[in-house]
């Protein structure tokens, strides 16, 4: 049978002037000054770390000693997978003898990791978490990496950290790499938020979307409806809502970056509460749900915890959780609405007969 070949004139070709991901950032910042040269070369390590996790990934169902559990237990209480360690070792080298950044803090650390040689030139932390969505690592489906950079305050000569402790609006880049069909890399450095492609051929991030911007309203809403009973009354009332509405879609694959995204891109509210045992939620504050109100944000839309901004809560620790309810705005709008109006009734109940 003779070789079907695509019409030359419907394969998409790259415009010539393809904008990298470092160039766009010095575009951004419109300086070559060595603050724009600082952050513009972190981006870059970030994208290596991408490339090297994304390599690891595309082959691991064929090499030994990449899927499975390791059986450690993280500084989180969960069961540690081998990529969740390689991902964070890579994250570590890439910047180890980078120069650019005094710590990393991540997910899978206790406590910072410092690179004392670093320390006098490198004004920067960067937290991350480096696999998102472990749970699909072993059925080959999303996963993703985030991160955020902070600007480094004061000598921090005990190792605590403790300018970390500071919100979410001290951040002044954040981002996350989905591993899909291809490997993509989000990104805001407060002047709107930018998506980029990896071109394998070339080897490069290439800026695919520019200053994208979430719809105000979408019909799409994700969460684990399996923890449906372990919730406050209130998100019941919001779930029970949209059931009994036509107009509304449940999308949830497991992973908060690969659900986020479509949140991003189509709007929407994705949430992840707080349930009645553990009110605090899942999701750690400083490296999965600050670092995506700061995007959420950029791009016009909202992040919440129900009753506070994101960007707004402070940590008491490096581990902080918080929960999460983010998206376009009128729909993370219409979910606090019922946190208000539970709060409220609930409020009412609590007042003598007389004063009601």
């Amino acid at each position: 049978m003779a070789d079907i070949k695509e019409p030359s004139s419907q394969v998409p070709s790259l415009d010539r002037d393809c904008t990298t991901l470092s160039r766009h950032v010095l575009q951004q910042l419109q300086s070559f000054g060595p603050d724009a040269q600082d952050l513009s070369a972190i981006m870059n390590r970030i994208a290596l770390a991408a490339k090297l996790i994304s390599r690891r990934l595309s082959r691991a169902g064929l090499l030994e000693g990449v899927l499975g559990f390791t059986g450690e237990v993280n500084v989180q209480g969960e069961s540690v997978k081998k990529m969740d360690v390689y991902a964070n070792e890579v994250f570590i080298s890439v910047f180890k003898q980078s120069g650019l950044v005094c710590r990393l803090a991540s997910e899978e650390m206790d406590k910072p990791y410092y690179i004392p040689e670093n320390c006098p030139i490198g004004r920067y932390t960067l937290l991350y978490d480096p696999i998102d969505g472990s749970s699909n690592l072993d059925i080959n489906l999303n996963l993703g990496s985030i991160f955020a950079i902070r600007q480094q305050e004061g000598n921090d000569e005990d190792g605590e950290a403790l300018d970390l402790l500071q919100n979410g609006r001290k951040q002044i880049a954040a981002g996350y790499v989905l591993y899909g069909p291809s490997t993509m890399l989000v990104y805001s450095i407060g002047k709107g938020v930018h998506s980029f492609t990896l071109d394998p051929s070339l080897g490069e991030f290439i800026l695919s979307s520019e200053n994208i911007t979430t719809p105000t309203h979408g019909s799409i809403y994700s969460v684990n409806e399996g923890n449906f009973w372990q919730w406050d009354e209130s998100i019941r009332d919001y779930i029970r809502y949209v059931h009994r509405h036509e107009g509304y879609t449940a999308r949830y694959g497991g992973a908060l970056v690969g659900d986020f995204h479509r949140i991003l891109f189509q709007g929407g509210v994705f949430l992840y509460p707080g349930t009645l045992k553990k009110p605090e939620g899942k999701l750690r504050l400083l490296y999965e749900t600050a670092p995506l109100a700061f995007l959420m944000e950029q791009a016009g839309g909202r992040a919440s915890t129900g009753t506070q901004d994101i960007l707004d809560v402070v940590p008491d620790k490096i581990h902080a959780r918080s929960p999460l309810i983010i998206g376009s705005t009128e729909d993370v709008a219409m979910v606090e609405s019922f946190i208000h109006e539970r709060a409220r009734e609930e409020a009412l109940k609590a007042q003598p007969s007389a004063v009601r």
